[in-house]
């Protein structure tokens, strides 16, 4: 609590704290707001002033500077006027010098022209004489022209000679072969051509004939080539069709592709070629390799000459995805060996499925026994506790069973009961 005293009355008062808190409050925000307009007041001032003193200074500098601008308008002026008398006196000094230069170059182009006139004259002349020795070349060239198209038609006439000599011997040697002997004679000749460059070429390949019919037909030749860890690079069955000229039934290379393509796949090989010299009028298979997939898959048409192009193509070819092939038959082997052991685990679990099947039928057989056996001995049980009450209850009965009892109501019985007894005393007497 604090002690407040009024300045009117001069009596003290009490306040507590929060209420002392309010008093000080309002008189300092009082103080506050009362400074604040003195100040307020004192800038105001200070600011008219200032607002003065700048535009007395503004107005006394705008009156020097309009006094100094007419001076320099007037300065310019002057220069201008100079200017433009320097100004026509340089343009007519350069119109002066210009008609001089025209002059100049007017004389010397003039003698340029002679000059050049001459220089033409000259160079047409040169040009003459150049044309007279290229016309004088030209006659020697076209003489010798002729001299080398004379000795060439000569040197062709005499080759051609030779050929068609050559082709009337092979012609009469066709003539003389039998058409196996002339399906040898190919053979024989793709043979030679892959076994001459075999060492160099394709030191790891096989190429031989293909003697196994066991499937009823075989083809010519099988290529296969593998690389050092085992992988098959590629394999081609070929077979080489030859025709005499003068053979009445002419083939076709089309009659010969089925039965190709079965022979592939029957000797397992990926490729198929057929080395042919039927229908040699043919523009399509005189071309090249031809592609017959169309018709039957990895099957080509050759003459003897791409032999060993289609060879080399093919292997190099599958030389280009041995990396996949060896991927693919690691893969292949991983799978493998996954699926046994994936047949092994389901062998394991259809085992052990079967034993535990047998055995929980085994449980649920001995259980059910054990509960049929539980409940026979339930019934014994019962039964022998019937037994037990039957056989306490004829004991009580035969335990309270008395002469007495048993001659109650049977005169008979008792008389002879009491016979007896009597018979007993004079026994004893």
């Amino acid at each position: 609590m604090q002690d407040i005293i009024c300045p009117k009355c001069k009596k003290a008062f009490k306040v507590d704290e929060t209420g002392y808190a309010e008093i000080l409050k309002q008189v300092r925000d009082s103080d506050f707001k009362q400074q604040l307009r003195e100040r307020l007041e004192i800038a105001d001032n200070e600011k008219a002033t200032a607002v003065e003193l700048v535009t007395s200074k503004a107005e006394s500098e705008i009156k020097i500077t309009s006094a100094e601008k007419d001076a320099v308008i007037k300065e310019l002026k002057a220069k201008l006027d100079s200017l433009d008398t320097e100004q026509k006196l340089a343009v007519n000094e350069a119109v002066a010098k210009k008609n001089t230069k025209i002059q100049e170059l007017t004389a010397k182009i003039d003698t340029s022209v002679v000059e050049q006139m001459l220089a033409i004259t000259q160079a047409v002349s040169s040009v003459e004489k150049e044309r007279d020795n290229l016309a004088n070349k030209l006659e020697a060239k076209d003489t010798e022209q002729k001299l080398v198209e004379s000795n060439l038609r000569e040197t062709h006439s005499k080759e051609l000679q030779s050929k068609d000599e050559l082709i009337a011997y092979y012609k009469d040697f066709k003539a003389k072969l039998s058409t196996k002997m002339m399906g040898e004679t190919l053979e024989l000749h793709c043979e030679t051509e892959f076994n001459r460059i075999r060492a160099s070429a394709f030191p790891t390949a096989y190429f031989e004939k293909d003697n196994n019919a066991s499937t009823g037909s075989k083809g010519d030749y099988i290529f296969k080539e593998s690389d050092d860890a085992g992988t098959e690079i590629v394999s081609i069955m070929f077979e080489m069709k030859n025709e005499g000229d003068e053979t009445a039934t002419k083939k076709k290379n089309e009659d010969f592709l089925k039965e190709l393509d079965k022979d592939r796949n029957e000797k397992g090989c990926e490729y198929a070629v057929l080395v042919s010299l039927l229908e040699s009028d043919s523009e399509l298979y005189n071309t090249g390799i031809v592609d017959v997939s169309h018709r039957y898959p990895k099957v080509y048409v050759v003459r003897p000459q791409f032999f060993i192009p289609i060879v080399t193509l093919l292997r190099n070819s599958a030389l280009n995805s041995l990396k996949y092939k060896t991927e693919l038959a690691l893969v292949k082997a991983q799978n493998i060996d996954i699926t046994n052991f994936e047949d092994q685990l389901s062998d394991f679990k259809s085992t052990f499925g079967r034993n535990w099947r047998l055995a929980s039928e085994g449980f649920e057989e001995a259980i059910k026994r054990i509960d049929e056996a539980i409940k026979d001995l339930e019934k014994t049980k019962q039964a022998l506790h019937k037994s037990a009450s039957n056989l306490r209850l004829a004991n009580d009965k035969a335990e309270d069973l008395t002469i007495k009892k048993l001659t109650h109501g049977n005169p008979t019985m008792k008389q002879m009961f009491s016979e007896l007894e009597n018979d007993g005393d004079s026994d004893s007497e």
